[in-house]
């Protein structure tokens, strides 16, 4: 198990390095040689393009009395677009596996992973030391940095893959010095070690330019006796977000609930923004409270990890997932249009006992063939929740006077 963690002010480092004792150098393996990818991809011309508004039910998670699958087996991109040469990009993968890594781990020599378990705890081993991450926990795994992943039984969850810019604090503008997620909040490993020799080999997983290599060497590359430096992995409880919502009237921007954004080079524009939906009081008066229906700029990918979401209280499970391209339009459906468009407004609890998020982004991502067919989690029905909305249109309709 780990030590207990330490934290970390996540910010906009200009600078991030650190440096690692090692009992050996991590340069003494074989030769990298290709491996298969499985379901782990960055062709975004597989399959054509589909605009529509896409739905996931909860992804499979293979039995283990059936097939092993550790976490790098148990990898599947969902979409992405850009690309990893050059630097500038996103993908969305899920994992669902059922055991450990042995004598294996893996680098992301592409970017940075950010973790979120939705089904199970992960106990992950990097060079820097261990974090234990359950659900309603997130955590970062920074490019180029190796771990293993231990499960204790069926595990699921979802990661959001960055290319060319790490996760830092959204900027917080009005809202001062303190508020969404703190700083001292973000923990970081404290070193571990092991001087360990693996006769019969260790496996080094390398993915580099989107594809899969693997090495072998003879020792655990988890032989790091110390480290200082701010290049770290971290984690951060979803529970510690400092939730600002709106207190008078109208439906604020999701963006109020950023907890990590990955910034592009346009100023104001994110290659993605990881936000969550948490607990939380809504007390707008005159204001239909759920979100709006719309179109814009952004993809937005949605998981849900616990309960459910209120906008859409039926059909979207945790362990699912949806995605509304870029100008592509969505809301709430039926369902929750109608209870709230009549709903009595007096301040209430929102979202409680329930987690979900979104990692949005500025691209406009394609849908992987595993994500469109091959998974065979694709609900075909999702626009039907749309279906029978009602025109209240009346053009005689006044305002009451008070």
């Amino acid at each position: 198990m780990s030590l207990p963690p330490r934290t970390l002010a996540v910010q906009d480092l200009y600078l991030r390095d650190s440096w690692l004792y090692r009992i050996l150098p991590s340069v003494r393996h074989k030769p990298f040689t290709p491996m298969s990818c499985g379901d782990l991809t960055e062709n975004w011309n597989d399959v054509e393009p589909d605009p529509n508004q896409l739905r996931w039910k909860p992804f499979n998670i293979p039995k283990s009395s059936e097939i092993k699958v550790d976490f790098i087996s148990g990898l599947h991109t969902v979409c992405g677009a850009g690309d990893s040469k050059s630097r500038n990009g996103i993908t969305i993968h899920m994992y669902t596996c059922n055991t450990s890594m042995t004598d294996k781990c893996f680098q992301n020599a592409d970017g940075d992973f950010l973790i979120v378990p939705q089904q199970g705890e992960i106990l992950i081993t990097t060079e820097f030391g261990k974090m234990m991450v359950e659900p309603n926990e997130i955590c970062v795994i920074q490019q180029g940095m190796r771990f293993s992943v231990d499960v204790f039984g069926e595990t699921r969850g979802y990661i959001l893959e960055v290319f060319g810019a790490h996760f830092e604090l959204p900027d917080l503008g009005p809202i001062g010095a303190n508020g969404l997620a703190n700083p001292r909040d973000f923990q970081t490993p404290v070193a571990w070690y092991e001087d360990r020799t693996v006769a019969t080999g260790y496996t080094v997983v390398n993915k580099y330019q989107g594809k899969l290599f693997s090495c072998q060497q003879d020792f655990s590359p988890f032989n790091v006796v110390a480290w200082h430096g701010n290049y770290t992995p971290y984690k951060y409880n979803l529970e510690n977000f400092m939730v600002i919502n709106c207190v008078a009237f109208d439906h604020a921007d999701p963006s109020i609930f950023t907890v990590l954004t990955a910034k592009s080079t346009r100023p104001g524009v994110a290659i993605a923004d990881f936000v969550i939906f948490p607990p939380r009081w809504g007390v707008a008066d005159h204001t239909f409270r759920p979100p709006y229906y719309h179109r814009n700029c952004m993809s937005e990918f949605m998981g849900l990890i616990k309960g459910h979401y209120e906008a859409k209280e039926e059909g979207f499970q945790p362990g699912g997932a949806s995605l509304h391209s870029i100008m592509t339009p969505h809301g709430p459906d039926v369902d929750c249009f109608e209870k709230n468009s009549t709903a009595i407004l007096k301040p209430e609890r929102v979202a409680e006992g329930t987690m979900a998020f979104m990692f949005e982004s500025s691209f406009s991502m394609a849908v992987t063939k595993w994500g469109l067919d091959t998974c065979h989690h694709l609900d075909k029905s999702y626009y039907e929740c749309w279906e029978a909305l009602q025109n209240h249109f009346n053009p005689n309709w006044k305002p009451s006077s008070k």
